[in-house]
C-alpha cells in the first residue's frame, strides 16, 4: 500500500476503519488499473513494457561513440547503432537502413537507397544527408580507421537526393559492403548530437542511435540502463529494458545468476565451461551453444624473444596438445582448429597441413636449434638465455585464464616456460598494438569480418597481427598480396592470393590456431522465451526475447 501512496504521490495520513478499508480498496483498484492500462500515444496491439532483461559485462558500456573502439563495448554499440546493410542470420549481405543498393559496373560507385520512414530516437529524421555527415566524420580520423581496406578507397560520400547516399571509390574494392556492415566505424550518430565542430574523434554530446534501444543511465562501476527506442523503424524489442551490470569477475557473475540478480548470461569468456556445464544442467535453466563463430588464436612475436626464432614458433605448434584443451578446458563444447581461420570461410580452404601434437617431434626441432635442457635445469637455455615465453592474456577473461594455465603445463614438460600475464581489457590491447608480448590471444572476428577485414588489419599496429608478423623476412611480400588481394576484380587471381597469404602465415607458425569458438548463453526457462544468437559474435538478439 505504501507503494501506491508514494505511486500517486499520497501524503495525507491514513485513516483507519470501515472508511480507511474502503479507501485504500478504491486506490489500490485505481492504481491496478492505471499500471496496466497501456501508456498514453500506445495504439491497441503496440509493444508496451514488458519487463527488464538484466545482463553483465566486467566493464561500463563507456560512451559510446559509434565512430571509435574502446573503452566503447560494441554489443552495447550494436544496441543504439545501425549500418547501411547488415549480417543476415545465414551469412548473406542484407538491407538495414539501405533499403537497396546499386553498384556501377566498373565497381567504384555505390549509390544506396535509404528507408524513408526512420528517426534517430531523438526525433531527428534520417536521411542522406545525416549520412553524409556521419561519413564525413569517420573519413576525417582516416589514420584511426586505417586497419580497415576501404578507407584508402573512398574518394567521396554525397547526397544524390533526400534519401539517396553515394559512395565513390578510387578503385574497385569488392569487401566494400562487408566493410559497410561493420558494427563499426560506419554506424550513424543524430546530428544533434555530433559536437559543434563536427569532429567525433574526440568525443560526442550523447550517443544517439537510429537502433532499438537507447542508452538513459550509466552509474560508473555499477550499471548501464538501456530503455526501449520507441521511434525505432523495425520490430521493437519486446522487452522494455535492459540493465547491464558490472561484474568483472566471472565466477560473481555465475553467483548473481544463481542468486537471480541477473537472469541472462551471453558471451565468450562470461563464465568458464565448468560453470557453464553446471549451470545449464540446473533444475529451471536453459543453456545452449552456437555455432563457429571465428578462431581463437595465439600470435607469437617474430620480432621479440625466443619467438623470433622460426624453429621455436614451430615447436610450439607441436608442443601443444589441443585436444586435452578441448575435452579438459571447454569439456568437449568447441572443436579444435587446425588453421587460422575455418576452411568454410570464403578462400580459407586451401588445403593447409595441419601441426599435429608432437612432443618427440617438438624436442627434436628445439634441440637440433641450440635450445637444450642444461644438466640440473628444467628450462631450456641457448646461448645462456632460458626459453622463456611471457603469454599475454585478458585477466578476467574465464575461457583464456584456463587456456593459459592449461598451456604453461604442457610445454613445461618439455622445458619451455610460459610466463603468464593476466592484464586488465585495455592494457592487454596496449600491448597488441605495441608488440610487448611473446604471446598473446589474437582472436579472429568472425563475419562479417573473415577474412577480409582481418587480413587487412594486418598491414597497421592496430592489433597483435601486425607485431608479430613484423620478423617474418617475408613481411613486405605478405604485405603487398594483402594489398592486390583486395583490388583484383579476378575471383581466380583474388583464390591464389588468398591462399598464399595464409600458407606463409601457416608456414611461417605466426599463429597458433587453438579451436574455433562459439558463444554461450543461459536464462531460466519459465522467465525468457525467444533466446537466439546473433550471425556474429557483437551483436546480442537482446529485441527478440520475450520476458515472461
Amino acid at each position: 500500500m505504501e507503494f501506491f501512496m508514494k505511486r500517486y504521490n499520497c501524503r495525507m495520513q491514513k485513516p483507519s476503519g470501515i472508511f480507511g478499508a474502503v479507501f485504500f480498496a478504491a486506490v489500490f483498484v485505481f492504481a491496478f488499473l492505471s499500471c496496466n492500462k497501456a501508456p498514453e500515444g500506445k495504439a491497441e496491439g503496440e509493444t508496451t513494457d514488458a519487463g527488464t532483461i538484466i545482463y553483465s559485462h566486467p566493464s561500463n558500456v563507456g560512451p559510446l561513440n559509434p565512430h571509435l573502439y574502446n573503452p566503447n563495448q560494441m554489443f552495447a554499440q550494436c544496441m543504439v547503432y545501425e549500418a547501411l546493410i547488415q549480417l543476415n542470420d545465414d551469412g548473406t549481405i542484407g538491407p538495414a537502413l539501405a533499403e537497396s543498393w546499386d553498384i556501377s559496373e566498373d565497381g567504384t560507385v555505390y549509390t544506396f537507397h535509404l528507408r524513408e520512414d526512420v528517426q534517430f530516437s531523438d526525433g531527428e529524421p534520417f536521411n542522406a544527408e545525416a549520412a553524409v555527415l556521419n561519413f564525413k566524420a569517420v573519413m576525417g580520423n582516416a589514420a584511426r580507421h586505417a586497419w580497415l581496406g576501404i578507407m584508402d578507397k573512398i574518394e567521396k560520400c554525397e547526397a544524390a537526393g533526400t534519401y539517396d547516399f553515394r559512395l565513390t571509390l578510387n578503385a574497385p574494392y569488392y569487401p566494400c559492403l562487408y566493410d559497410l556492415a561493420l558494427p563499426r566505424p560506419f554506424t550513424f550518430l543524430s546530428p544533434k548530437s555530433f559536437p559543434d565542430d563536427g569532429d567525433t574523434s574526440k568525443d560526442i554530446k550523447s550517443p544517439v542511435g537510429t537502433g532499438p534501444w537507447k542508452l538513459v543511465e550509466t552509474k560508473l562501476g555499477e550499471s548501464d540502463l538501456f530503455e526501449r527506442n520507441d521511434l525505432y523503424w523495425g520490430e521493437k524489442p519486446k522487452a522494455a529494458r535492459v540493465l547491464v551490470k558490472v561484474i568483472p569477475d566471472p565466477v560473481t557473475r555465475a553467483l548473481a545468476f544463481e542468486a537471480g540478480d541477473i537472469n541472462f548470461i551471453y558471451g565468450m569468456g562470461q563464465v568458464n565451461y565448468d560453470t557453464f556445464n553446471r549451470l545449464r544442467n540446473s533444475e529451471g535453466v536453459t543453456g545452449t551453444i552456437s555455432g563457429p563463430l571465428g578462431t581463437v588464436n595465439l600470435a607469437l612475436n617474430s620480432g621479440k624473444g625466443p619467438t623470433k626464432e622460426l624453429a621455436v614458433r614451430q615447436a610450439i605448434q607441436h608442443l601443444v596438445n589441443k585436444e586435452e584443451i578441448i575435452r579438459g578446458v571447454t569439456l568437449g563444447t568447441q572443436i579444435a582448429a587446425d588453421t587460422y581461420f575455418a576452411p568454410t570461410i570464403p578462400y580459407c580452404d586451401v588445403g593447409l597441413k595441419p601441426y599435429q601434437y608432437d612432443g618427440t617431434l617438438a624436442a627434436k626441432i628445439l634441440d637440433e636449434a641450440g635450445w637444450k635442457i642444461l644438466p640440473g635445469k628444467t628450462i631450456r637455455e641457448k646461448n645462456g638465455t632460458a626459453l622463456e615465453i611471457d603469454f599475454c592474456f585478458i585477466g578476467n577473461d574465464a575461457a583464456q585464464k584456463s587456456i593459459a594455465e592449461v598451456l604453461q603445463g604442457q610445454v613445461l614438460k618439455l622445458g619451455v616456460s610460459f610466463n603468464l600475464v593476466g592484464e586488465e581489457e585495455d592494457s592487454f590491447y596496449s600491448r597488441q598494438k605495441s608488440g610487448d608480448f611473446g604471446m598473446i590471444f589474437s582472436d579472429t572476428w568472425g563475419p562479417p569480418y573473415e577474412p577480409h577485414a582481418m587480413v587487412s588489419s594486418m598491414l597497421l599496429p592496430s592489433h597483435a597481427d601486425y607485431m608479430a608478423q613484423a620478423g617474418l623476412p617475408m613481411k613486405a611480400e605478405l604485405d603487398g598480396k594483402i594489398r592486390q588481394v583486395f583490388v583484383t576484380t579476378d575471383v581466380e587471381e583474388r583464390s591464389t592470393l588468398y591462399k598464399d597469404i595464409l600458407t606463409i602465415l601457416h608456414e611461417q607458425a605466426v599463429y597458433l590456431p587453438v579451436y574455433y569458438m562459439t558463444m554461450f548463453e543461459v536464462h531460466r526457462t519459465a522467465e525468457m522465451r525467444n533466446v537466439r544468437f546473433a550471425p556474429d559474435v557483437y551483436h546480442i538478439s537482446f529485441g527478440a526475447i520475450t520476458l515472461e
